[in-house]
């Protein structure tokens, strides 16, 4: 069941690369590095929470940084 989720995934990013790509110019390099990197993070994640639903979120990790902190200069 996962393995079909994943490729709704997969064809969902397809798409919005075939949707998108024509609208770059042929010299937005960077853009387009951009988009590639961005949307293949993207992917990456989603495939992640999908077998790791229960995986810690950006917001945990600061709150374990700065917990401490808040403690000492409350005191």
């Amino acid at each position: 069941m996962k393995w079909l989720m994943i490729a709704g995934i997969t064809l969902c990013l397809i798409l919005m690369a075939l949707f998108e790509w024509p609208k770059m110019n042929r010299h937005q390099k960077k853009e387009k590095a951009a988009f590639v990197t961005i949307t293949a993070m993207g992917w990456l994640l989603a495939i992640l929470l999908l077998f790791f639903p229960d995986m810690p979120g950006p917001t945990q990790m600061i709150d374990k940084i700065f917990k401490p902190l808040g403690k000492m200069l409350e005191k």
